[in-house]
């Protein structure tokens, strides 16, 4: 069934409803004051019901009128949305970008760059979603994201740009009241293993989860990200390696400390961030060139 509310009806409804007269909507619409009437007395018709109080001076809406101007500017939004997001497209633009984050970046600086973005271009929706480990790559190769920041290891095959964004460094870091932090140090493998580990599960679906830093016999307590794996030891439920980037404000304040181990090597990660080389989106393109220059921020 066709709808006798059109766009153009709207639109001369809305007109009215903000001029509070037909003569000054007709100015607006470029139109004789007998066109306006005779769309809204059509409208009218058509509906069976009154959509202004005739009895007023001025122009004023009935309250099926009123519901009808209100839900139809949300058409009219989301209809000029839709016109700009089709000439945008024709342009190169995406209506929308999908950014995956490692959870072992600060998401902060993103969220900052994020917004710059939007203020030039309003009308392409952001997705934002948070993998570990393997499953930053995971997203890319399975086509959930169109930009993955913060992988480690080499690209899964040679589909994928590749643009390194840094290296991080990792410490042994407890609670400052765990028992650990009263050893004597170098600590001796055999000591960490009477304490559980505090790990961070692999998100991976499709490609093979990894995991580091653990010791053969010791327990493990499984966490979904990086912050709930640094909440844990700041409680002292277990021990384990810490991205030193993310806990400078708790080993200023005492709440965590580095320990110093027996056998140890240095624990470092090279980060990337990748994309698909097909894809030659615009919005995707401002962000790869403007998260290089962020990018010392993000570690």
């Amino acid at each position: 069934m066709n709808s006798p509310i059109t766009l153009d009806a709207l639109k001369v409804l809305d007109a009215i409803e903000r001029k509070k007269s037909f003569a000054a909507a007709a100015d607006e619409l470029f139109r004789v004051p007998s066109a306006i009437s005779y769309t809204v007395n059509k409208l009218e018709e058509d509906l069976g019901v009154a959509l202004f109080d005739r009895s007023k001076r001025r122009a004023e809406l009935t309250t099926v009128g009123n519901m009808i101007v209100e839900q139809g500017r949300l058409i009219l939004k989301a209809t000029d949305e839709l016109t700009h997001m089709a000439k945008q497209s024709a342009d190169g633009w995406e209506s929308e970008l999908r950014i995956c984050i490692d959870s072992i970046l600060l998401f902060k600086p993103i969220y900052t760059l994020i917004e710059q973005f939007l203020k030039t271009y309003p009308w392409i929706n952001i997705r934002v979603s948070e993998e570990v480990f393997g499953g930053t790559w995971d997203s890319l190769v399975s086509g959930n994201s169109d930009l993955i920041i913060g992988a480690t290891g080499d690209p899964y095959n040679n589909d994928f740009a590749v643009h390194p964004i840094g290296e991080i460094d990792f410490v042994f870091a407890v609670a400052h009241d765990h028992p650990l932090a009263n050893e004597p140090q170098p600590i001796a493998n055999k000591i960490i293993k009477q304490y559980p580990s505090i790990v961070v599960a692999d998100s991976s679906i499709n490609l093979p989860a990894r995991s580091v830093g653990l010791l053969d016999g010791q327990a493990r307590i499984t966490v979904p990200t990086v912050q709930k794996k640094i909440d844990a030891h700041c409680l002292g439920l277990g021990v384990g390696f810490l991205p030193i980037h993310r806990i400078k404000e708790q080993l200023e304040s005492g709440q965590l400390v580095t320990l110093e181990l027996a056998k140890c090597e240095n624990r470092q990660s090279e980060l990337s961030m990748a994309w698909n080389k097909d894809n030659q989106g615009k919005a995707l393109a401002w962000f790869v060139e403007n998260i290089q220059k962020i990018q010392e921020k993000l570690l």
